[in-house]
């Protein structure tokens, strides 16, 4: 049966209180489904899309074993938590200080972008849990100056960005250096696709795998459509008006590639909209920098590349704008994904240029609903619609064609000829010797 209070969970009071804190007093479908298992030890393979609560689907049972289990003295990282990029390092680490809010347990961070003198502390201090970025723990290990022996689980959050983004490989070294822990817990967006789960067969023994698939209902929370644009020009000002509307409070716009996120908010900046910006080649203090200024509502918009919002975490996102459309609809639903977080509603809004349609049929598919378009009449496109074919959908001449080739494939087999066989037909090759 599963739980409907936290209460329910068999969890520690003082973590019982962290979450009252929090407001929290019902567990999402994850973590109603995660927790159990985990806390009996077993290995835990689940998925759930992003804003549903998958981060104290695993830090949740982490404290409670250190709970259950306390150490006698100092020592080494207990828990160890991989993530694939150092602003979710950071809010998975601050989400585990507040959940341990009423405990003695310690919490840090090892990412890259930080001077190394400033992680002395994970070295020379007591830890029980330790929030890292492959790049800088491998280092640290290398160097012999993190010891992974006392790690007792390891977590890897959002694996499958962690494989789109090419760590497949580190984690596979520092999973071997961990060899001997108890036990593995990895949470995806989806575990959709061979190379995810040929990933977790290689490091999770037995596991319990949980699809909680409440994706459906969560995106009823977020309303989806576009519109159609004439050029870069035109969705300029259609963003540029849409983000001056009083129901737009908080939003990321997202952008392709790191040269538009520059170009944007200088276009933005014209129109009298201030606008922070992450992109991936952000040194740390400003990628920290930006993130506080929109948790601190000194700003209300924030320009980003996919790979610089991977992760992130900020509340009270009130709208997401494709600014630029992904290249995938995996791609689409982690950029939704940052709105409609812990059951608030929100809105996605994709501005779509002509070359852009073959994508948002894509979408479309990927969703089981198509997205639907609306104008306002003062950005009314002056282009006409893309035909059935740009959007995705075969016309009708090209379905003719594939049912002609149907029915001639069974009749009859083509086969090709190339050219250097055909030019040769009828010509006998003699052996060289025998020529002579």
């Amino acid at each position: 049966m599963t739980a409907t209070n936290f209460s329910e969970l068999d969890l520690d009071e003082r973590l019982i209180n962290a979450l009252r804190d929090k407001g929290y007093e019902r567990p999402t479908a994850i973590q109603a489904e995660a927790i159990p298992p985990a806390m009996d030890g077993r290995d835990v393979l689940g998925s759930a899309p992003t804003g549903t609560g998958k981060t104290a689907a695993f830090l949740l049972p982490a404290l409670q074993h250190l709970l259950d289990f306390p150490r006698k003295k100092s020592g080494p990282p207990r828990i160890l938590i991989l993530t694939p990029t150092r602003e979710l390092a950071m809010q998975v680490a601050e989400q585990a200080r507040e959940l341990a809010a009423h405990t003695s347990l310690d919490i840090a961070t090892i990412t890259g972008g930080v001077a190394y003198m400033n992680h002395a502390e994970v070295f020379s201090e007591n830890q029980d849990i330790v929030v890292a970025t492959t790049g800088r723990l491998l280092q640290y290990i290398k160097e012999e100056n993190f010891d992974c022996r006392a790690v007792e689980t390891l977590i890897l959050d959002e694996a499958d960005r962690m494989l789109d983004m090419g760590f497949a490989q580190d984690i596979e070294t520092i999973s071997g250096e961990t060899r001997w822990r108890n036990q593995t817990l990895l949470f995806s967006a989806t575990l959709e696709g061979d190379a995810i789960r040929d990933f977790a067969e290689r490091l999770l023994k037995e596991p319990v795998e949980i699809e909680a698939d409440p994706s459906r209902r969560e995106r009823k929370k977020i309303l989806q459509w576009y519109y159609r644009v004439d050029d870069v020009k035109h969705k300029t000002a259609l963003l540029c008006h849409l983000l001056k509307q009083p129901e737009t409070l908080k939003s990321i716009v997202f952008v392709r590639k790191r040269e538009r996120v520059h170009e944007l908010v200088g276009w933005l900046r014209e129109a009298g909209i201030t606008a922070c910006y992450l992109e991936g080649e952000m040194v740390q203090a400003k990628r920290t920098e930006a993130v506080k200024r929109m948790v601190e509502d000194r700003v209300n918009v924030l320009v980003a590349t996919d790979i610089a919002a991977r992760g992130l975490d900020i509340n009270d996102i009130s709208h997401v704008f494709n600014f630029d459309m992904p290249l995938t609809a995996d791609t689409y639903l982690h950029r939704i994904g940052r709105t409609g977080r812990a059951g608030r509603k929100g809105t996605a809004i994709s501005l779509v240029e002509a070359h852009d349609h073959l994508l948002l049929g894509k979408i479309g598919r990927y969703l089981n609903e198509p997205l639907k378009a609306r104008v306002i009449d003062e950005f009314r496109p002056k282009t006409k619609a893309p035909s059935e074919k740009l959007a995705g959908k075969p016309s009708k001449k090209v379905l003719a064609k594939r049912q002609e080739v149907k029915k001639g494939s069974k009749e009859k087999v083509k086969v090709k000829v190339r050219q250097r066989d055909a030019k040769n037909v009828g010509k006998r090759r003699k052996p060289k010797i025998e020529a002579e």
